[in-house]
């Protein structure tokens, strides 16, 4: 409920993880949730078995209705559906579908989207890698009233948190959610006013894809570090070794220099890269469980002087 105790009548729109406490939360403060809108379910798993999404399994526990439509840009009765609502706001968290005008402009007060960046750094598909990746000293949380424009529209709460060389996606991720689910009430109770992004220091964070985790040894190894970092769990950083792909699901910079992808001698396994050598610690092949490197090693023998794609 907002500060003069009125019960809004809302819907949320939100798809994975990021978006669940989001949604519990304006639940448990008893905001009337009129519909929950989500991806529609895929196959996932070895069997292939069409799966709901986070947010959709969220939303069916709280008794919620739950709306899934492929597309909604030219949906015409898509948004006769969502207009007919009546509602006072939409609360988006990583939905995963633009959103047309005739959407946009349905609830009275808007659209309200809970991004997980500082805007105007980092608009688009995923700022929490890309955080991460380019070795960002801080991210955060930004709530912002949608427009037409990709993460272009004015912010009303931001909410900054520290980063350091070992910060992970998983432990980002897992902190934006839990605040942008506190801004949000807030953002609900107070309505704050709005205020225009800035117009310098935009950057774009692409929708990531399987070559994202690609290690390129001719990269310096702060850079593979933090590329790991950054596409661990998903799409996962690998390199390409005797016919198979080797994951790396941590590791960290060590010394050492050599020809870029070479294994280096000494204790467990050091890569040369285009400066520094990086020294994976958790590996998985395929088909197997994770394992630390020096048990990796034990069955799969890495020599020094091997060349790694």
């Amino acid at each position: 409920m907002n500060r003069s105790g009125q019960r809004l009548r809302l819907a949320f729109m939100g798809s994975p993880d990021f978006a669940v406490p989001a949604l519990q939360a304006l639940h448990a403060a008893g905001h009337d949730i009129r519909a929950v809108y989500t991806q529609p379910p895929r196959p996932a798993g070895r069997g292939q078995q069409e799966t709901p999404c986070p947010v959709h399994r969220a939303a069916l526990a709280l008794g919620l209705e739950v709306r899934t439509p492929a597309r909604v840009k030219r949906d015409t009765e898509a948004h006769a559906a969502f207009a007919a609502l009546d509602i006072d706001v939409a609360v988006v968290a990583a939905y995963g579908l633009i959103l047309p005008p005739a959407m946009l402009e349905a609830p009275r007060r808007g659209c309200l989207n809970i991004h997980a960046s500082l805007l105007p750094r980092w608009r688009g598909a995923a700022p929490i890698h890309a955080a991460i990746l380019h070795g960002d000293n801080e991210s955060g949380v930004t709530i912002m009233r949608m427009e037409e424009g990709l993460d272009t529209g004015p912010m009303l709460l931001r909410e900054a948190v520290p980063l350091t060389p070992r910060s992970t996606t998983p432990e980002l991720h897992d902190a934006l959610a839990a605040i942008g689910a506190r801004l949000i009430l807030r953002a609900l109770d107070e309505a704050p006013p709005e205020t225009p992004q800035p117009a310098e220091g935009v950057t774009y964070a692409a929708k990531l894809t399987k070559a994202d985790g690609l290690l390129d040894w001719t990269q310096p190894a702060s850079a593979l570090d933090a590329r790991v970092r950054a596409m661990t769990p998903w799409p996962g950083a690998y390199f390409p070794h005797a016919g198979e792909v080797l994951r790396v699901l941590a590791a960290e910079p060590a010394e050492g220099a050599g020809t870029p992808g070479m294994v280096l001698p000494g204790a467990g396994l050091v890569i040369a890269c285009g400066s520094g050598a990086l020294r994976p610690t958790r590996l998985q092949r395929p088909g197997r469980a994770a394992m630390d490197a020096d048990d990796l090693l034990r069955g799969y023998p890495l020599p020094a002087g091997t060349q790694l794609g």
